[in-house]
């Protein structure tokens, strides 16, 4: 059991540290909450188990997948700049942005299959053994894929000029203006990458997954529960929480089957207390230096 418990907090741990890692980037730079952002992971699942209905080959759903994506956010994002001074206005318009994208999906897929749970064909078939745990070769690609997407934005934002120039601009917009950074190409930049990493991960973390309209806002609960956890703008706590939150998930979906259904509502009252106790989350202040 515990075997079990570790390698579906492993998965969910690294798909949620991926969605968070995005999440906090275009906060930290664009001063967005986007509530839409999870709906981009379940829109490139989609596209990619469409691409692979249609007979394309794999490789191609997905770069089709992950392209498509990655346009739509961009598009979205120029119907966010007009209110990105009001928080509440861009809170309230990329929630709606998400459940357009919902019935969008619902749609399509009334219409041409009529099947409210997909399942997205393996790209790689067979399963191994690790600790006595059957475990997919799907699933260890996945996590491959995902562990180094991760590892890559890590190296990206703290060895790289432009990744500095981020940080910069995260950290005070002002003086990264009085440095040259143009912060408006910037911000448009970490928009791109940070859609492109949801569209990475639903492509890649899809044939795990059954796929449903809804499942966008069931991530975005988690998503909120463990950016908030680990400290709003912190892609370091953002992180960290993501593990924390999905090993207690697995926790109690194999210790306490019987209450595997209150997992998301259990998350959510371990967050409360989190902020009654420290508001600020896990790991300090609103905008911290990623090191």
């Amino acid at each position: 059991m515990i075997a079990n418990i570790f390698v579906i907090g492993l998965l969910n741990g690294c798909v949620y540290a991926l969605l968070a890692a995005g999440f906090s980037l275009l906060f930290s730079v664009a001063r967005i909450v986007n509530l839409a952002y999870t709906a981009f992971w379940m829109v490139a699942a989609y596209i990619f188990l469409g691409g692979t209905l249609l007979g394309l080959h794999p490789l191609l759903a997905a770069v089709i997948s992950i392209a498509a994506t990655l346009v739509m956010g961009l598009l979205f994002q120029r119907v966010i700049d007009p209110v990105k001074g009001n928080p509440m206005s861009v809170m309230i318009l990329t929630l709606a942005i998400g459940v357009i994208l919902q019935k969008a999906v619902s749609f399509v897929q009334d219409s041409f299959q009529g099947v409210y749970f997909q399942i997205v064909p393996s790209l790689i078939k067979g399963s191994t053994n690790i600790l006595g745990v059957a475990v997919t070769y799907q699933y260890l690609l996945s996590l491959f894929v995902v562990i180094f997407i991760l590892a890559g934005l890590w190296l990206f934002l703290t060895k790289t000029r432009f990744g500095i120039a981020v940080r910069a601009t995260s950290e005070d917009k002002q003086v990264a203006g009085l440095m040259g950074i143009n912060e408006k190409a910037i911000s448009d930049i970490v928009t791109g990458i940070a859609v492109g990493v949801a569209a990475i991960a639903g492509v890649v973390v899809s044939p795990l997954y059954v796929l449903e309209p809804w499942m966008w806002l069931q991530h975005l609960m988690v998503l909120m529960a463990v950016v908030v956890f680990g400290g709003l703008g912190s892609l370091k706590g953002s992180i960290w929480a993501a593990f924390i939150v999905a090993f207690i998930e697995s926790f109690i979906v194999f210790l306490l089957p019987t209450m595997g259904f209150l997992r998301s509502a259990i998350v959510m009252f371990i967050m409360i207390i989190v902020l009654l106790i420290r508001p600020q989350g896990l790991f300090g202040t609103l905008m911290e230096e990623q090191h």
